[in-house]
């Protein structure tokens, strides 16, 4: 059986499959549009694509699905990186703050694999908590609860303290002047001994910006002329956008050091995997250039013995308060 779902933008089949998994493609009018994921397989009810599709649009509808029930997409890094620093028994029974959940992904992600903790998940953006509901009722998840929070440059008043805080692919979305509010705001919720961890958030000085324009050097570039460039050149890049919303779709990522300094009395765990670059190399593909992701694993351990400079394209980060 065939479904439609049809927006000004195109229409998005979904082929409904007797094994409850179903098939959903995406048809945009404009055939140039930039679609990240033009196909997948789900679970998911077609009232549930149907409210990812009118949240998120046409073009971002697969890679909504994809991030939650693609094993190689968003689960793959995220739990990866977070057994780097924590075992299971670790976070069982724990109270965990998933802070810009998004639409609820990684929430999702992280109740299934841990169900014995809590989990509660913020986001500036309301219509996006409703898919976020909309996934937990999906899986019959009980240890979900979702807040709206209320600024860019705050947090809901109502937060507890947790044991963990997780911000998964949001620090690049934060702009510079509420990185600098949030960061701290969010580190009077981790109890004594507890942690703030992130991971996906893009090194602010790799050569190569994967994040929103894969464009190089861009980078290291002042603000006005990386403006100028990726509006010049990127693909991925509408021409009426702004700077400040290339900033919010993350374009300017993050340090260590710019993380650090925020947490006031934080102490930076080691990685249990060898070391991040051990873990970025994990984290890719081993079918796709082999060859060519072993010699850059090589060259980027060179470079981080002689210089102490991690230069690996995210940063994965655990930060205890003593």
């Amino acid at each position: 059986m065939l479904e439609t779902l049809t927006t000004s933008e195109g229409r998005v089949e979904i082929a409904v499959d007797p094994d409850g998994v179903n098939t959903v493609e995406v048809f945009p009018n404009d055939v140039s549009q930039f679609i990240s994921v033009r196909s997948c397989r789900t679970t998911y009810s077609s009232g549930l694509i149907a409210k990812i599709l009118a949240v998120q649009g046409i073009a971002w509808v697969c890679d909504e699905i994809s991030r939650d029930e693609d094993p190689n997409h968003a689960s793959k890094y995220l739990l990866n990186d977070l057994a780097a620093y924590f075992s299971p028994a670790d976070l069982a029974g724990k109270r965990i703050l998933d802070f810009g959940c998004g639409a609820g992904a990684s929430t999702a992600i992280l109740a299934r694999t841990f169900p014995q903790a809590q989990f509660t998940g913020v986001e500036l953006r309301a219509e996006l908590l409703e898919i976020a509901k909309g996934r937990a009722s999906h899986y019959g998840l009980t240890n979900t609860s979702f807040i709206v929070s209320p600024h860019g440059s705050s947090v809901p008043p109502n937060l507890d303290e947790y044991d963990l805080v997780i911000l998964s692919a949001v620090v690049e979305h934060l702009l510079p002047d509420e990185r600098s509010v949030i960061l701290p705001l969010l580190w009077k919720r981790v109890r004594s001994g507890g942690c703030l961890f992130l991971d996906q958030t893009p090194y602010r000085y790799f050569p190569l910006e994967l994040h929103t324009t894969m464009l190089p050097f861009i980078n290291y570039l002042p603000d006005s002329l990386a403006f100028a460039y990726a509006k010049a050149f990127s693909k991925r890049i509408d021409p009426r956008e702004t700077w400040e919303s290339l900033l919010r779709r993350g374009i300017r990522g993050a340090t260590e050091r710019e993380i650090g300094s925020a947490l006031a009395g934080s102490r930076l765990l080691k990685c249990k995997r060898g070391d991040r670059i051990d873990l970025w190399y994990d984290n890719t593909n081993p079918q796709r250039f082999a060859t060519v992701k072993s010699v850059a694993k090589h060259i980027l351990k060179l470079l981080y013995r002689s210089t102490g400079v991690c230069m690996i394209p995210d940063l994965a980060l655990a930060f205890q308060k003593q």
